[in-house]
């Protein structure tokens, strides 16, 4: 496993990181004992960086990180979020930050989280209009309840204005090779010293390559409409076509992302011990740089004018 700095804020993270959003929940399958055996294999394999949120299985992802990494606390970098409750509720008040935090910290049986950020904000707290919120992150960064803060999301030009309006020195961002589009801020975001952490890289599994045009889906993936789901397959076909022999689609998509020397770490998602080592084992495994360009084109091609819906 490689590791890289996470911006400026001294932390060291593995490049493969583990998304643990599935952990705890019953719609995958993964009994308490998986998810365990998958968090003990992740160390083994070097895993130091490990994401999660109350809103991921109303608490039971937390919880297990919080059983799997207590005795080996002062080894892994753990990074949570704030703004969606274990309760599905929603509540970004700078009220709320301080409860959010320490029941996330009962989950994790920690007295500090690493990284903490604020899951998917409205959009006036990234335009600065409600400061009271980071004033209080920047207080319990104070008291050491949280080494650094920062914001998930989605586009660059909430990462602009991240940068523009915060002293945030994290950002969670969906950045794959069908969402190319935030990396157009990221070297503003390395010269601010920014800890940059690239979200669903896998385009929601459909960079496995495991889905195609006859895929069906339920929970959460049932948003895609038919027509999305017809032009997923179209881009996952001409995207195959690009890759030299010998060269799966997840490798490349992983590698794609590490090729960017801004981001810090990535964070699949894994259900079982096969898929967990397929996507650690990515690390050190650098991306040809005539596919990197390759994959760029394709998403200036096809997807920069016309970018998919989540």
């Amino acid at each position: 496993m490689n590791y890289r700095p996470f911006g400026s804020t001294g932390l060291q993270v593995s490049e493969v990181g583990f998304g643990a959003w599935q952990l705890g929940n019953p719609l995958w399958g993964a009994e308490k004992s998986d998810a365990r055996a998958l968090i003990d294999e992740a160390l083994e394999l070097g895993c130091t960086f490990f994401d999660t949120a109350p809103g991921y299985s109303s608490g039971a992802s937390e919880a297990a990180l919080g059983e799997g990494l207590c005795k080996v606390r002062d080894r892994v970098v753990l990074c949570t979020k704030f703004g969606h409750t274990a309760e599905g509720e929603s509540d970004f008040s700078a009220a709320a930050v301080r409860p959010s935090l320490e029941a996330s910290l009962r989950r994790l049986r920690t007295d500090h989280v690493d990284i903490y950020l604020l899951h998917n904000p409205p959009r006036d707290l990234l335009e600065g209009r409600d400061p009271a919120v980071f004033e209080e992150l920047e207080r319990l960064r104070e008291a050491g309840h949280l080494r650094t803060y920062g914001v998930s999301l989605d586009s660059r030009q909430e990462l602009e204005l991240m940068l523009r309006n915060t002293r945030c020195s994290a950002a969670e961002v969906l950045y794959n090779v069908f969402h190319q589009e935030p990396a157009g801020a990221f070297d503003a975001a390395t010269a601010r010293g920014v800890g940059l952490i690239a979200k669903v890289p896998l385009d929601s599994g459909w960079l496995s390559g495991k889905y195609g045009r006859g895929s069906r889906f339920e929970g959460i993936r049932d948003r895609w409409s038919p027509e999305v789901i017809a032009r997923r397959a179209d881009l996952v076909d001409k995207l195959r076509a690009l890759l030299p022999e010998g060269l799966d689609m997840l490798e490349a998509a992983l590698g794609f992302i590490l090729a960017s020397e801004s981001i810090s770490t990535v964070i699949p998602g894994a259900k079982a011990s096969p898929q967990l080592r397929r996507n650690l084992a990515i690390s050190g495994h650098a991306l040809p740089g005539e596919v990197v360009r390759a994959l760029r084109t394709l998403w200036e091609r096809e997807l920069r004018e016309n970018p998919l819906p989540w």
